[in-house]
């Protein structure tokens, strides 16, 4: 058993690369069955959000760059391209980096509490799939539960920082009072319920959500007093809006140059500040271009992010250390599972020997045989078949000059010198 983590994020490739790298929803359960059906993987999960495409694995042997190679054919991109910004982490720091990513420790926003939702919808889809097994589904549940230690036992997570409230935090440096603001939300996931909470908290005037379909708009926008509107009717909120945050799983941009040139007509060229969450984007690069328009992607939030940090910077440590302690333990567990096969095959093998000299005993006492002579027999015939194999081995294994089996050999029987009968010479 060999476990690989391997993908890209928000620090080893930019977000034209993560955006072309990134598996859409519908894609998941194919991706995966495919992944474990052309490559040595016998156990597969894909997680994908704007920050990272990760894939987490359980092979016979590790072959990372079959993996590799899968993914850039996938995603029709050269294989120096996607090495230029991919990393691979093998066994104990593949188990390690999962519990980290699962706690928010490699997250853009440290702490940011929306990953681990994620990193349980990767495991749910693999189960769809049907490419989870027992090796990586006992790696799930132990990243969940290292997760949670750090939830419970840390303050990473005590303080509202997020990409959400990075986005509004940088709203409020353009807008002075966002009392007085519009803001037009696009999508209804996690993310977009975060920024309408924060938006709300920070008393905006008014918050219209438009997303494909109007139920789920509804349903958000009813939590915060919001107005729910289609993605068809963006262009005629536009104009209305001074805060613009996106953040869906489509595949084409939704907002692009020429309609928000015609709301900055209408608006008289009152500024509009846009945040591009998604990946990809939502918001075509060009319309950055235009004057009056604040345009930042998630990669501009870093320097807002970085200022938010400060009170959770003493907390990673901690959860560091706690990951640490998870990991190991997991792998020590791991191990033991390892041995269960042998010991129950061992076990087994022991019980055909013993059961086969007890019906021999059994025969000789029901023929009048002596039960002294019979139970010494008894005995004697069992340890000598217990014996034979590995009398047998050891032999061998000495004649080869492995003194490293033999040893290991005494350590396995717990013998030692004082354990010997020496006779007199």
């Amino acid at each position: 058993m060999a476990f690989l983590a391997l993908g890209i994020n928000h620090k080893t490739a930019s977000v034209d690369v993560r955006e072309r790298v990134a598996f859409t929803p519908e894609q998941l359960v194919d991706a995966l069955q495919q992944l474990c059906r052309l490559t040595a993987s016998r156990e597969a999960a894909i997680l994908s959000t704007c920050n990272r495409s990760e894939l987490y694995i359980e092979q016979d042997h590790l072959s990372a760059d079959a993996v590799l190679k899968w993914l850039a054919e996938y995603h029709r991109l050269s294989l120096d391209e996607l090495r230029a910004s991919a990393y691979v982490h093998e066994e104990h720091d593949a188990v390690k980096h999962m519990m980290r990513v699962a706690s928010g420790l490699d997250s853009l926003v440290l702490g940011e509490p929306q990953i681990l939702g994620q990193m349980k919808s990767a495991y749910a889809v693999a189960r769809e799939a049907g490419t989870i097994g027992p090796l990586l589904g006992r790696l799930f549940q132990a990243t969940f539960s290292a997760a949670k230690q750090v939830r419970t036992d840390t303050a990473i997570g005590e303080n509202p920082v997020s990409v959400a409230f990075a986005a509004v935090s940088l709203a409020k440096q353009i807008f002075s009072d966002l009392g007085r603001s519009q803001a037009l939300l696009i999508g209804a996931g996690e993310t977009i319920t975060l920024v309408a909470r924060h938006l709300h908290e920070q008393g905006v005037r008014r918050i219209v959500v438009a997303n494909r379909t109007l139920e789920r708009a509804s349903i958000l926008a009813e939590q915060f007093g919001a107005h729910a509107v289609l993605l068809a009717d963006i262009p005629q909120e536009l104009a209305n809006s001074d805060i613009v945050i996106s953040s869906t799983a489509s595949q084409l941009p939704i907002l692009g140059k020429g309609a928000v040139e015609s709301a900055l007509k209408l608006r008289r060229h009152k500024p509009i500040f846009m945040v591009d969450i998604a990946v990809p984007r939502d918001i075509e690069p060009q319309v950055g271009e235009l004057d009056d328009v604040y345009l930042y992607t998630v990669d501009d939030l870093h320097e807002v992010v970085a200022e938010n940090l400060k009170s959770r910077q003493g907390a990673a440590q901690a959860a560091e250390e706690l990951v640490a302690v998870g990991a190991d333990d997991f792998m020590v567990r791991l191990r033991e599972l390892a041995a269960v096969d042998v010991l129950r095959a061992y076990r087994q093998q022991s019980e055909r020997l013993r059961d086969e000299e007890l019906q021999k005993a059994q025969r000789l006492l029901a023929n009048g045989g002596n039960p002294e002579d019979v139970l010494a027999q008894l005995a004697r015939g069992l340890t000598n078949k217990l014996l034979h194999a590995p009398s047998v081995q050891l032999k061998k294994l000495s004649a080869e000059g492995r003194l490293d089996a033999l040893a290991m050999a005494q350590e396995l029987f717990a013998l030692n010198e004082g354990s010997t009968d020496k006779s007199p010479q």
